[in-house]
């Protein structure tokens, strides 16, 4: 992504925070030369991996639930 640095200046925290959350770097233009920011390590886009709900078991036991009183079964039949 790149900034003027008018437009840095402007969002100056909500920029530098997403650098540090996602890794990425932004380039900055001023006076015709580019700068840039970057975080001092790389992030690692495993750490970014957002958490989901999961199922930890055999997916076997999903087959036998019965899901009927949660579909509303044989409403509109």
């Amino acid at each position: 992504m790149r900034y003027s640095a008018t437009k840095l200046r402007q969002n100056l925290y909500n920029i530098l925070d997403r650098v540090i959350e996602t890794g990425e770097v932004v380039e900055i233009e001023r006076k015709g030369h580019v700068l840039s920011i970057s975080p001092e390590k790389p992030v690692s886009k495993w750490d970014r991996i957002e958490a989901h709900q999961t199922i930890n078991g055999d997916p076997e036991d999903i087959v036998s639930i019965d899901w009927s009183d949660q579909w509303g079964a044989g409403e509109g039949l």
